[in-house]
């Protein structure tokens, strides 16, 4: 279930940061902060201002998509706090994050995810979606069949 969260957090996360300094920002503004009433954490005028303050950045940044990058990791470890203490929203949040990626631009509607294995490891990426994989027990550790 932590799992699920953490992507569910990284899903809205992600989300929120593009949509900072775009047409749509107040739905994604007043989607958190409804979110963050239920929890006992940062007061609601201090998490607006916050919200407030990180938007400004990335509108008046020279690079909005780097600063987007660097705010999105704080904002993944909020939310997955936040969620953490109340899993019961989980659902909310990822309607918030679907009505959100609907509203974004098409500028911001694209995604970049590197992912690497090295050494015979395996390494499984997803976007917007789970991985499931069904191997064959010893597949994938380097064993060959005889």
């Amino acid at each position: 279930m932590i799992e699920s969260l953490a992507a569910v957090a990284t899903a809205a996360s992600t989300t929120l940061v593009a949509a900072m300094a775009t047409d749509a920002w107040g739905a994604a503004r007043s989607g958190l902060l409804r979110l963050f009433r239920r929890g006992e954490g940062p007061e609601e005028g201090v998490m607006a201002a916050l919200l407030e303050s990180e938007a400004a950045l990335v509108a008046e940044a020279e690079d909005p998509e780097a600063a987007r990058r660097q705010l999105a990791p704080a904002w993944r470890l909020r939310l997955e706090q936040f969620l953490r203490a109340h899993p019961e929203v989980a659902d909310e949040v990822r309607e918030l994050t679907r009505r959100l990626e609907d509203e974004l631009p098409a500028r911001e509607r694209h995604w970049v995810q590197h992912v690497e294995a090295r050494d015979h490891g395996q390494a499984f990426g997803a976007q917007g979606g789970n991985v499931i994989v069904h191997q064959e027990p010893g597949a994938g550790r380097g064993d060959r069949a005889t």
